[in-house]
């Protein structure tokens, strides 16, 4: 489908599942479906707060952090050591698996005290989309809103023009 062309809604979903339901029974109907697409509309904002952040949850994460990326540069300058790699590697990887650790946790606090009173709790973000319309193109329209009013899946029609 051409971004350019002239195109209809021919039915709209709540979810992406039935959308993608309806262009798969299209398919299994030999429609073209290269002139269908799925466009998500309304987007919305949905913000799932998870907990408070507390200066140990926030040093916590900052160690957990700063001790992966401390082991994994420690243990990859420990191959530079020709002689016994395995063991400067794996002494390195723990000298910074260690330095990681106390710089993470200090970077932890540091963070949380400079937005204490902004933003107290830990959240997770999606944008998703408040419905799904079915496109087609104009020329092929007709024939995909027969195709899925007869399977029961054309749940809201638009013959306008998108």
């Amino acid at each position: 489908m051409h971004p350019q062309s002239d195109t209809q809604t021919v039915a709209t979903f709540s979810t992406y599942a039935e959308a993608e339901r309806a262009v798969d029974y299209l398919a299994q109907a030999d429609f073209p479906v290269e002139h269908v697409s799925i466009i998500g509309r309304d987007l919305q904002l949905d913000e799932r707060v998870t907990g408070k952040v507390t200066l140990p949850a926030a040093m916590l994460r900052g160690a957990g952090g700063g001790a992966l990326t401390g082991f994994l540069i420690g243990w990859v300058f420990g191959w530079f050591n020709w002689l016994n790699p395995l063991i400067a590697s794996a002494l390195l990887a723990l000298y910074g698996l260690i330095f990681g650790v106390i710089v993470g946790a200090f970077f932890g606090l540091l963070t949380w005290a400079l937005s204490r009173g902004q933003h107290g709790y830990e959240s997770v973000r999606e944008i998703r989309p408040a419905r799904y319309d079915l496109l087609v193109d104009s020329a092929y329209a007709d024939r995909a809103m027969a195709l899925l009013e007869r399977a029961g899946l054309a749940t809201a029609v638009h013959p306008a023009p998108s």
